[in-house]
């Protein structure tokens, strides 16, 4: 928690330093045409980056599979259209990592690897990538079954 603290202090404070030394160097008129730019380019990435990711859950619904991996995608999607959405060259710069495929990747593979997200499927709890990381675990099996209370 107190990481998000310094996060949420320390980012909008940066942001607003590198827009004046932006503005001083180019001019007002020109920071915001090109923080207006970045904002435009990133939502169109966005849409097109959304509609595949939508078309492929789309797919992996139809086969029976479950869209863990599109999920995720998602949702690296959503957080980068906010990051877009939001002025300033940092937040823009993070938000188009999130929206290029492989740096997309790339997010959602270290986000399984710290055991940030875990899908549950029919026979045990696995990550999108298929790994189990407590595959011998009693505390995450999961059992299929049926039962019936008799009183």
């Amino acid at each position: 928690m107190p990481i998000l603290l310094l996060i949420f202090i320390l980012v909008p404070i940066v942001e607003m330093w590198l827009l004046l030394e932006v503005g001083a160097q180019i001019g007002a008129i020109n920071t915001i045409a090109l923080v207006c730019l970045t904002a435009f380019l990133g939502l169109t990435l966005l849409r097109q980056q959304g509609f595949s990711t939508l078309l492929r859950v789309n797919q992996r619904m139809e086969q029976g599979q479950l869209p863990a991996t599109e999920i995720l995608e998602g949702l690296v999607l959503a957080v980068g259209g906010a990051l877009l959405l939001t002025p300033g060259f940092i937040t823009d710069g993070i938000g188009f990592l999130c929206l290029l495929p492989p740096t997309r990747r790339y997010f959602i593979r270290r986000l399984l690897a710290r055991g940030a997200f875990v899908v549950a499927s029919q026979s045990s709890f696995t990550s999108a990538q298929g790994y189990s990381p407590d595959q011998g675990s009693e505390e995450h099996r999961t059992i299929e079954g049926e039962f019936h209370r008799e009183d």
